[in-house]
């Protein structure tokens, strides 16, 4: 991510509440994801599933990587 847009995401990480609703919101998609795991019998549905469920937990990591981006 370049620096300026790091930049502009600071206010969003920086906000304790706003960062707080973000992680409850990724948590949520996660167990939606996990729940079509279960069910799920295509091969290519569920590699699609596992790749939207590691960018969520990407999201777990956003405020140090915005931080460290706008420095």
């Amino acid at each position: 991510m370049d620096k300026a847009t790091c930049r502009g995401i600071l206010p969003l990480v920086n906000d304790r509440d706003q960062m707080d609703r973000l992680e409850i919101y990724v948590a949520a998609r996660i167990e939606a994801h996990r729940d079509l795991l279960e069910t799920q019998r295509d091969e290519k549905r569920i590699i699609a599933i596992q790749g939207a469920v590691a960018e969520l937990r990407r999201i777990k990591t956003l405020r140090d990587e915005v931080i460290k981006g706008a420095e």
